[in-house]
């Protein structure tokens, strides 16, 4: 695990104020949607099927602070849509940073080059961009010709002017283990990135593909081949060794949804970004008024195939804190992925 050191003593000092307080359920990072429109038509995302006048919304900048803050998670992952689209992005990201939250800005780079100058380096921030293959199966994958090359050159631009760049991909069931291998030595080992994350394709309802989601077995099978010969521990990946072993099936988690709530322009998501059971306005309505135990795999079979990070990975990360063994494991890792 490649998180940095500061962040990490952050989030376990966070975590423990929790469990101090005995709260069951609490946020570990607010999934924040500012806008659904975007540049690029990907066929494994819905966001831009959703009508014409609600693609044109902007959420304003107190709006989508205020429910950050009011959550109060410790991080912050701004998706979309495209979030460089939103012409107040930087405000958004300024005020966070300056409530010393940690933010990601997950965006396909397009744009990255043309609107850098707006955003400062800083340890609270990292640009988080979507890559997921080499040249030929990304390009496929967001249904447009040219985007890894500008991604590439994106990525360089902002190592270079200092910035934290991490990624994020997305692996279907027309991925391989060398396919895996192959993307994530490129972005370890030539660009640089300062960490990974992945997670397996979960069947988004409303997807243009349906065809090429993961099944459990399925994803395990991969993953335990890409990971093999020593890859986990080279590669620097943003992730929890447990949730590593979950991916491989090494481990087995409940979902643990509540702790990365998503809120949009149309409030807080019941009960995760990836399903839409209705919305509300606060984040204490969601955590107090939707009934978490009826979601998981086993539970709700819109949940059979998933083993998302959005899910999944707090559980690990809760499992983590809650074995010493796991504590010193995760912080030999983050402490070598540091060296790394």
């Amino acid at each position: 695990m490649a998180m940095p050191l500061r962040q990490t003593i952050r989030v376990g000092t966070y975590l423990l104020e929790q469990k101090i307080r005995k709260r069951e359920k609490f946020p570990l990072i607010v999934e924040l949607e500012p806008l659904f429109a975007c540049n690029l038509a990907c066929e494994g995302c819905g966001k831009i099927q959703h009508p014409a006048g609600v693609l044109k919304q902007r959420m304003p900048v107190a709006q989508a602070v205020g429910a950050v803050l009011e959550s109060g998670a410790p991080m912050v992952s701004i998706a979309g849509g495209e979030p460089l689209m939103h012409p107040q992005i930087d405000e958004i990201v300024r005020q966070l940073v300056a409530k010393r939250k940690y933010v990601f800005l997950c965006t396909n780079a397009m744009l990255l080059r043309k609107k850098i100058e707006k955003f400062t380096p800083s340890p609270y921030f990292a640009f988080a961009v979507h890559i997921d293959g080499l040249r030929e199966r990304h390009d496929e994958s967001v249904a447009k010709e040219g985007v890894f090359d500008e991604a590439v050159e994106a990525i360089k631009e902002a190592k270079r002017r200092g910035f934290r760049v991490t990624t994020n991909s997305t692996f279907f069931n027309t991925d391989t283990p060398q396919t895996i291998i192959e993307v994530l030595n490129y972005l370890n080992d030539d660009l640089h990135v300062d960490e990974m994350m992945i997670s397996p394709a979960y069947a988004y309802e409303k997807a243009p593909d349906q065809e090429h989601f993961l099944g459990v077995e399925q994803t395990r099978e991969l993953f335990k081949k890409a990971f093999a010969g020593g890859n986990r521990k080279k590669w620097r990946l943003n992730h929890s060794p447990l949730f590593l072993d979950f991916l491989e099936g090494k481990a087995d988690f409940p979902c643990t949804a509540w702790a990365i709530p998503n809120y949009s322009l149309f409030g807080w998501q019941r009960p995760c970004y990836l399903m839409s059971d209705g919305y509300v306005p606060t984040y204490k309505e969601l955590i107090e008024e939707t009934d978490w135990d009826k979601y998981g795999r086993g539970k709700d079979p819109r949940c059979a195939n998933c083993m998302a990070h959005c899910g999944y990975e707090p559980t690990a990360v809760l499992a983590t804190m809650g074995s010493l063994k796991e504590s010193i494991r995760a912080v030999r890792e983050t402490v070598s992925g540091n060296r790394g």
